[in-house]
């Protein structure tokens, strides 16, 4: 019979010259986690300024004691998820190298106690598992487990929607909800569709359509088409939320920066027994009408002090799409407070 793979089977010699070799038994896994002509190697020396060289199943790290230890982790984590048969990705490398970071540092976030070396928060359903790339992204799943109503704002490409749909097809597939709603503000807070060609669904379809690529990344598309059939997923703008209590739900609001004052009330009273609701938008990219209050802004303000209610922050820091996405967030964010200090100063 052949022998169970044994958890963390990575061998470590260690010298005081801040050199660690790292082993690995199986040759495949070994190949697979050091990435095709050793591109995740590469990342990891890049983002922890140390040398990584493979020597079959093996590599050897140089730099600093921190950093070599960094890089260890990272790889450990990593073999394990090939052990279970997830697959490993650039973007995998790099969010485990974040956490690894943010484990040293001690983060602490919304229901967030010292990080210590505990194993990223994930999200599992029957298609895939996702990974906390992020130290925000790890608390916003905790916070999702863990609250009836969370915020999740900030820039795009944080994996904001993507981790809300995520977890709310794991609560669907296991049973803890009966159903999923996605909602959002259509085109604009005042929902003006009539000019549109085409019935309701049409209307509406092209700005729901990043809430279906989630879930056709979560769930098999045969499954998905049945659930949106019975009912058992609804995919609908926000003015047809009015006058229902959704209960045994899990229930998202996306683009929330567009809603006004009175429909965000509306749509948070909707809450029912047994249901979860998350909110997600961007605070700085709002296209209400000059004058008029962010129902996202006004909510965050009004809410926090309220226990149950868990307000996620994230930032440029956090986006997981291309390195230079980031950047560019970052960029943007850095005119918009110069404006706003000019215009304080009267400039």
């Amino acid at each position: 019979m052949a022998r169970e793979p044994q958890r963390g089977n990575a061998d470590r010699s260690t010298s005081d010259n801040g050199t660690i070799t790292v082993k690995f038994e199986d040759n495949n896994l070994a190949r697979e986690l050091f990435g095709q002509f050793d591109e995740h190697l590469a990342i990891i020396e890049r983002d922890l300024h140390l040398d990584a060289v493979a020597r079959g199943n093996s590599v050897i790290l140089t730099g600093s004691n921190v950093a070599t230890d960094q890089a260890r982790r990272v790889l450990e984590t990593l073999h394990t998820r090939l052990e279970d048969g997830d697959s490993v990705d650039v973007g995998d490398v790099e969010g485990a190298i974040r956490h690894a970071i943010a484990s040293d540092a001690q983060m602490t976030l919304p229901t967030m106690e010292k990080k210590g070396n505990r194993a990223q928060a994930a999200i599992s359903t029957a298609k895939r598992t996702v990974h906390a790339r992020t130290a925000t992204q790890d608390a916003y799943i905790r916070a999702m487990e863990k609250a009836e109503l969370v915020f999740g704002t900030g820039p795009a490409g944080t994996g904001k929607t993507y981790l809300a749909v995520a977890y709310a097809a794991s609560l669907l597939e296991r049973g803890a909800v009966d159903r999923i709603i996605l909602s959002r503000p259509a085109v604009e807070a005042g929902e003006r569709l009539g000019f549109l060609p085409g019935d309701m669904k049409e209307k509406v379809d092209p700005y729901l359509r990043p809430l279906y690529d989630a879930l056709y990344d979560m769930m098999p598309g045969d499954k998905v088409e049945r659930a949106i059939t019975s009912g058992i997923i609804e995919i609908a703008p926000l003015a047809f939320m009015r006058g229902r209590t959704l209960a045994h739900s899990a229930v998202i609001l996306d683009e929330a920066q567009n809603t006004t004052s009175m429909q965000m009330k509306m749509f948070l009273t909707r809450l029912g027994e047994g249901s979860k609701m998350i909110v997600t938008g961007d605070p700085s990219q709002i296209d209400l009408p000059p004058g008029q209050v962010s129902g996202l802004v006004e909510a965050l303000d009004l809410l926090q002090p309220i226990e149950g209610v868990i307000p996620i922050a994230f930032s440029s820091k956090d986006v997981v799409r291309h390195r230079l996405v980031a950047a560019i967030v970052e960029a943007y964010d850095e005119a918009g407070r110069e404006k706003s200090e000019r215009l304080r100063g009267g400039f």
